[in-house]
């Protein structure tokens, strides 16, 4: 399968308790991914519901996975799951190193994507029934 590698991550805080240590840990991964081999582009988008998206392109799945088991990414995994209510993401392969719009990126998710093993997962998780939320912020990586 050839072609450049789409990442598309949620994440939902469960409680605004957790929210300054999931942001602490958010800055080390951007860190990462900002310095990672492979990495071409990337977005970040937070909704008013705390729930906070990431959508990445990459040259190919070994440096998607470098990335994912690698530094301050694979430090902050195990926390989350602990710290959220709702976690899923999504992957595909296309043709171009665009990044995908938002609402193409929801869609997808919504479709295609897998639930995230979580401690306290809230009713929506499992079957990726998540609310539509407005964005509060959007930005670049």
């Amino acid at each position: 399968m050839s072609g450049f590698v789409v990442s598309v991550t949620r994440f939902r805080v469960r409680s605004l308790r957790f929210l300054p240590f999931f942001l602490i840990h958010a800055q080390r991964c951007l860190a990462q991914i900002r310095r990672s081999d492979g990495y071409l582009a990337g977005a970040l988008r937070h909704d008013r519901d705390h729930a906070y998206w990431t959508t990445s392109v990459w040259r190919d799945e070994a440096a998607l996975l470098a990335y994912v088991i690698g530094g301050a990414h694979r430090t902050a995994m195990p926390k989350m799951s602990a710290w959220g209510d709702e976690a899923s993401t999504v992957r595909w392969v296309q043709d171009g190193d665009e990044l995908p719009s938002w609402p193409e990126a929801i869609e997808r998710m919504r479709r295609e994507g897998n639930p995230i093993p979580l401690c306290h997962p809230g009713p929506a998780h499992t079957g990726l029934g998540f609310a539509a939320s407005e964005p509060a912020q959007m930005a670049r990586i």
